[in-house]
């Protein structure tokens, strides 16, 4: 089998530090992308240990010959990380690292990265419009306070501004976001040679990474160099092409047991979590993550993901009930709400409900759309009930009424059903249609088909927007679905319905 050039100059700089793999394993390169995947020639079974890692054969800020330009700045985690591998990049042939880097893509295609015209085009009305336009900013502000001020106060070395300009800060953050892993609290967060080749699937984990203890003091002034000789590498098995099954099997427990009798806490370990068949590809995976948090990180999306989401922001929701209420008449009820110790999710500067892949929304969108559609003179009761001195115990408290019980009894399913009212499905509805109108004017069945007409290869960018916005419109169709169903149930019974009075 072909094996590029690339990949062969890299497992030849694994063996040099130390990086062991079991013989079974197979890096396959796309010869037009230049993707890599991992699959094995043989069954692997639960515990299996695949391949070791020493945490000094990785790209961190401890190891990075930046470090000391790195801790006088005063840089840690992700921004001190991005430091480091441009430095390491901007070396060349002359970094420890120039083999792996050059397997490694100059960047990963996400979001991140687009053009704020592609951003407007492809992600209007997604999860990710608003947020990737945010970290732009951020990215932007963070270069011109931390990293610009390197070309001058950087002492014993001479950095070259056009290697550490924002476009290749935003390269390294992509390259970071996707394929950096938490390696320990000295490490903190580094490249992983080899861990890194393993494609992500949801659900569906293959191998887990992960560290053999905390680190050592004694690692704290060893670095890694090209001419380093590592120990252990008796232990790395050659690929000889054999097609012999019991070979490749004999070979994984000869190199499991051997480094499993080693508890090197300057190791990472790469352990097979249940059974993987001959032929497939192994998988690690990135976590439960829907597919606007993988197309953000990743660059990629996966369809009928079961973690998607759609978020809605309470700024709709105020939205919707300007088109019915006065503003006075919003911020009070909001305010009940709150007082109610109710919120929605915080992430920068928005506050925003939840709506899980099954169109179910969070009881804290329920409670307000059942506050904001209260009468009069059901509002005064409630608000007249909680402000006396019986109502301290919002638990317990017999003098509260059945509708106060229902707005605190959170998380209870029973809770759920008696808040779902007409109004309030009728008000579900009505953001749902809202929120499904920030991706335009265009209809679900027309991104449907053009998703079917879309060449994955070629139009990357739009395949993943695509899929991502497919798979939002679909949940805001399961949300009206769930919320129209109660409300046809509850006007065919008609009268027989009693109004739920306040005691």
């Amino acid at each position: 089998m072909y094996i590029p050039r690339p990949m062969r100059a890299f497992k030849r700089w694994m063996k040099l530090h130390g990086i062991n793999y079991i013989d079974a394993l197979r890096f396959i390169q796309n010869e037009e992308n230049d993707a890599v995947w991992v699959k094995t020639v043989a069954d692997l079974h639960q515990g299996d240990l695949v391949a070791t890692i020493p945490k000094q054969s990785c790209l961190t800020m401890k190891t990075s010959g930046a470090r000391h330009v790195i801790e006088e700045a005063g840089l840690d985690g992700y921004l001190g990380l991005s430091v480091a591998l441009m430095y390491e990049k901007s070396l060349g042939p002359d970094s420890p690292w120039f083999a792996y880097l050059q397997l490694m893509p100059q960047f990963e295609p996400i979001p991140l990265l687009w053009s704020f015209d592609e951003l407007d085009l492809f992600l209007s009305g997604t999860e990710l419009h608003k947020i990737v336009k945010e970290d732009r900013a951020l990215i932007n502000e963070d270069w011109k306070e931390c990293i610009s001020p390197l070309f001058d106060s950087a002492t014993g070395v001479k950095l070259n501004p056009d290697d550490f300009s924002v476009e290749q800060y935003l390269m390294a953050k992509s390259l970071i976001a996707s394929r950096s892993f938490e390696i320990d609290d000295y490490h903190g967060f580094g490249m992983v040679p080899l861990a890194d080749l393993f494609n992500h699937k949801t659900d569906a984990e293959d191998v887990h990474f992960t560290s053999v203890a905390s680190h050592s003091d004694s690692e704290e002034d060893s670095e890694i160099s090209d001419d380093s000789e590592k120990s252990g590498n008796d232990s790395q098995i050659s690929n000889n092409g054999s097609d012999k099954k019991n070979t490749y099997e004999s070979n994984i427990n000869d190199v499991g047991s051997e480094l499993n009798n080693s508890d090197d806490p300057a190791v990472l370990q790469m352990i097979i979590v249940k059974e993987v068949e001959a032929g497939a590809e192994v998988f690690n995976t990135y976590g439960s993550m829907g597919n606007a948090a993988l197309l953000h990180r990743y660059g990629f999306t996966e369809p009928e993901n079961p973690y998607d989401i759609v978020n809605i922001d309470l700024e709709l929701v105020l939205r919707w009930s300007s088109s019915l209420y006065s503003s006075r008449y919003s911020r009070s009820r909001v305010a009940f709400w709150k007082k109610l110790d109710y919120s929605g999710c915080l992430a920068q500067n928005s506050e925003y409900f939840e709506i899980s892949s099954d169109g179910k929304p969070e009881i804290e969108l329920l409670v307000l759309l059942f506050v904001m559609s209260l009468s009069e003179d059901d509002y005064g009761d409630l608000s007249l009930q909680l402000s006396s001195p019986g109502a301290c115990n919002k638990l317990t408290g017999t003098v509260l009424s059945k509708k106060v019980h229902v707005i605190l009894e959170k998380g209870k399913e029973m809770s759920k059903n008696a808040l779902l009212t007409n109004a309030v499905r009728s008000a579900l509805i009505e953001v749902a249609d809202l929120r499904d109108r920030l991706y335009g004017s265009r209809s679900l069945e027309d991104d449907i088909k053009e998703l079917s007409e879309c060449c994955f290869v070629k139009e990357r960018k739009l395949y993943h927007s695509l899929v991502l916005r497919i798979s939002e419109r679909r949940i805001l169709q399961k949300l009206r679905a769930y919320a129209s169903s109660g409300l046809l149930r509850n006007c065919a019974r008609g009268t027989k319905t009693k109004k739920l009075k306040v005691i």
